[in-house]
């Protein structure tokens, strides 16, 4: 997997402070995870082939999670999109996005697809043979959900190095990838751990949006490789992030430690903060396996 950082502020962009915007690269599939202003300018920035795009997230309709959204999708159409777009989102992004194109006179010369979103319990919605997407239920001022991508277990790798390979018909390969033992035809069985090695660890991340501290997500991102968790303030304006269903630095810090997470990234900034270092300061108490997000920052694992 690999994660490209688009935007990592809150409320309103600035020059050098855009809002939420996530592009992960699992196995050359692209996911667009939701979509602030100045998104495709991002996109381009990163020399990102739009075409590859073609299943967009949303977490919730607040505007720096997805404000840039009509403008990508008729910048698809601009560029001659043919393939079908696919968007996961809260019940409205339809009517919201419809309204828009419908009065700018620019429906779509593609499929426009919407999945609305309306439970309050963890579900899949997307699934295919690498990789299966579920939602993360969080808590804040509206309905909102983050999102955990989890790789299937690949297939086993032929060990090219095992002595008994020779004695194999290159044919019965994709049998041993699948965990098979190889017999032969007078019933000699070589087993499968003596030709193969173990499919590569399948990885998982979390992204975890706009959040009131809530532990009822720990059981469902519980493990993960890759945790984002929004840290919207410190300590000191711990009032406001409950006011305002945010979370602090050091609240993300105790998710992360609670659900076992391997590696913390704190993003979504308020824009009242210009030292970024006190935030990773508040966590290492509880966490310290933790990084900053900035945009453009790229993790692969």
């Amino acid at each position: 997997m690999k994660l490209t950082i688009l935007g990592c502020h809150s409320a309103t962009p600035k020059i050098d402070a855009h809002t939420s915007s996530q592009l992960l690269d699992v196995n050359g599939n692209l996911f667009l995870i939701d979509c602030g202003e100045n998104t495709q300018i991002q996109l381009r920035k990163f020399g990102v082939k739009f075409s590859r795009i073609k299943n967009i997230f949303i977490s919730h309709l607040h505007g720096d999670h997805f404000y840039g959204l009509v403008g990508l999708i008729s910048t698809f159409r601009l560029l001659g999109r043919e393939s079908e777009l696919n968007i996961y989102g809260p019940k409205g992004i339809k009517e919201i996005i419809t309204l828009q194109l419908n009065y700018a006179k620019s429906w779509t010369n593609y499929n426009l697809i919407f999945h609305e979103l309306t439970s309050s319990k963890s579900e899949v919605v997307f699934e295919n043979n690498k990789l299966v997407i579920s939602t993360i239920p969080l808590n804040h001022r509206v309905y909102t959900n983050g999102f955990l991508f989890k790789e299937k277990i690949g297939l086993r790798k032929i060990n090219l190095n095992a002595p008994n390979l020779a004695f194999v018909d290159r044919s019965f390969y994709q049998n041993l990838k699948l965990g098979k033992d190889y017999v032969d035809e007078d019933g000699n069985v070589i087993s499968n751990s003596e030709l193969t090695l173990s499919p590569n660890p399948a990885k998982s991340y979390a992204y975890c949006s706009d959040t009131q501290y809530d532990e009822s997500i720990i059981p469902i991102i519980h493990g993960v490789d890759l945790l984002y968790h929004e840290s919207t303030f410190l300590e000191e304006h711990t009032e406001i992030a409950f006011r305002t269903k945010h979370s602090t630095a050091k609240q993300a810090a105790k998710i992360a430690k609670l659900s076992n997470s391997k590696k913390l990234i704190l993003g979504h900034f308020s824009t009242r903060y210009h030292d970024f270092s006190k935030f990773i300061d508040e966590t290492k108490k509880d966490f310290r396996n933790v990084e900053l997000a900035y945009d453009g920052k790229i993790i692969e694992f």
